[in-house]
């Protein structure tokens, strides 16, 4: 996510970090707590000590988001994914990805009230606290708050293009030149909400992050039209874990990703299952370009 998106002191998220910057902050973080001695290495009964700590020190905000990245460069991960799968070096397996449409309103949603978007002018002085004044022009001509119900959907949009659906469509780009791949994107706007998170005013959640999980998972009474499409969703699922195809009776036919974007769009009614150029709906030449500009780094 670009820096200070969500919050004005929240950095720039990657989802990988280098192992020895792990180690690093992992040592700090242990002298900060009082199990290690200041500006010397960490004892070799830290770990020892930091077990002994209230759990509550542990699932402190900042050390959570600290170390939510996982690590590479080590026996496990040699090498950070994004580059080991432009680089062909993954096991070759049949592969299925997506994502939800607006993935990021439900973590938006959570930091409006003490950092709300207000007006066209908030809006447009979070794009350039986030990006660079090309960036930030850029991003605001595709993304006009007049054209949204509000300047907090309009950054909900952006924000799920920008660090979901486009990086994932990058991924899927860099996978089927070696393997079978299917894409999709869960597009349900009406879809429940089983996280438990209440409402935000003037930003529905609509399909954010987690919520086609009712439709794999009976959680939450769904629609009739709804659970239909969690009838095919589970048949395409379960085909693809049995035969490495998502193919399901009945159900429309998922091609293979390929260029132009082409992935299925998972909503509920007549026509809601289509393939569709994900890429050019959701602005991925400007993030390609944009943001991240090298698709990742490592």
């Amino acid at each position: 996510m670009p820096p200070r998106s969500l919050l004005p002191t929240l950095g720039t998220y990657e989802p990988f970090t280098p192992e020895p910057r792990t180690v690093g902050d992992g040592a700090a973080a242990a002298v900060r707590l009082g199990c290690g001695p200041p500006g010397g290495a960490v004892e070799t009964g830290a770990v020892d000590c930091l077990r002994r700590l209230d759990a509550r020190s542990l699932a402190a905000p900042e050390l959570m988001r600290r170390f939510s990245p996982v690590s590479y460069g080590n026996a496990s991960l040699p090498t950070e994914p994004r580059r080991a799968l432009r680089e062909g070096r993954f096991h070759r397996v049949p592969v299925m990805l997506g994502t939800t449409r607006d993935e990021m309103r439900v973590f938006l949603g959570q930091t409006l009230a003490a950092f709300p978007v207000a007006d066209g002018a908030a809006y447009r002085a979070r794009l350039e606290q986030s990006s660079d004044a090309g960036t930030a022009r850029a991003v605001e001509a595709e993304y006009p708050a007049a054209a949204y119900p509000n300047p907090s959907v309009a950054l909900a949009t952006l924000l799920s293009d920008a660090s979901f659906t486009c990086p994932s469509l990058r991924d899927a780009d860099a996978l089927a030149r070696h393997v079978p791949t299917y894409g999709y994107l869960f597009a349900d706007g009406d879809a429940p909400n089983a996280t438990g998170l209440p409402e935000v005013p003037g930003l529905p959640y609509a399909a954010s992050r987690g919520f086609e999980l009712p439709y794999l998972f009976t959680s939450v009474p769904l629609g009739a039209p709804q659970r239909e499409l969690a009838d095919r969703m589970a048949g395409y699922w379960t085909a693809f874990a049995r035969t490495g195809i998502p193919a399901a009776a009945g159900a429309p036919a998922w091609p293979r990703y390929r260029s132009p974007a082409s992935v299925l769009n998972l909503a509920p009614g007549a026509g809601g299952i289509r393939t569709v150029d994900a890429r050019a709906a959701h602005h991925c030449a400007l993030w390609d370009a944009r943001w991240p500009a090298a698709g990742g780094s490592g």
